[in-house]
Parts: C-alpha cells; sequence; structure tokens
C-alpha cells in the first residue's frame, strides 16, 4: 500500500521556503547597510560597526596627551565591545523586523 502524496501541502511548503529565502537575501543584505555607532566610556574611541559585524571606521576623538599606551588599548578594546554588543543587537532587531510573522512549520 502506498503512501499518497499531499499536493498542496507540498506546494505550499515550496512557496513558503521560496518566500523565506528571498527575505533571507533581503536580510542578509540589510545587515550590511545598517550602521550602528558606539564610543567607549571615556569618549576617546568611536567605532562604525554594521548589523553584519563588520567594522567601518575607527576613531580617536579625545584628546591623547598624558593617556598611556595601556588607557588607549584599554578605550579601543572597550569600544569595540560595545560594538560588537551593537551589531548583535541590531542583528536581533532586524532580525525580528524581517521574520517575525514566521512562525515554525507545525504551529498553526
Amino acid at each position: 500500500m502506498g503512501r499518497e502524496i499531499d499536493e498542496a501541502f507540498i506546494e505550499a511548503a515550496v512557496e513558503r521556503y521560496q518566500r523565506l529565502d528571498t527575505r533571507l537575501a533581503e536580510f542578509e543584505k540589510a545587515l550590511a547597510g545598517v550602521e550602528v555607532t558606539v564610543s567607549s566610556p571615556d569618549g576617546l574611541v568611536e567605532v562604525v560597526v554594521t548589523a553584519d559585524g563588520t567594522i567601518r571606521d575607527v576613531q580617536v576623538s579625545g584628546p591623547l596627551a598624558g593617556r598611556s599606551n595601556h588607557e588607549l588599548s584599554r578605550s579601543i578594546r572597550e569600544a569595540v565591545t560595545a560594538a560588537a554588543d551593537a551589531a548583535a543587537w541590531a542583528r536581533t532587531k532586524l532580525h525580528t523586523e524581517t521574520f517575525g510573522e514566521y512562525r515554525p512549520l507545525g504551529e498553526g
């Protein structure tokens, strides 16, 4: 006894996959276009990062006079860490906006 194939279900699944695949391509493109700018807590370093985690720019915006290499390194590290957190936040927000209406298969 053979199994019956539910063609309507298969067609709906293929269409859903195609819509998701298109959305995924749009999402990946959008990740590179969303920029977030963050600064180190002391305001010395500013980092521009995209939602995909690419650092686009790093600027030292405060005076360096009287600062040690250790202090500058700490400011850079803190700004880069904040940039990574900001990129993750932007990626999550964009993901929710892009895919929020989709529920896992099997849910009503």
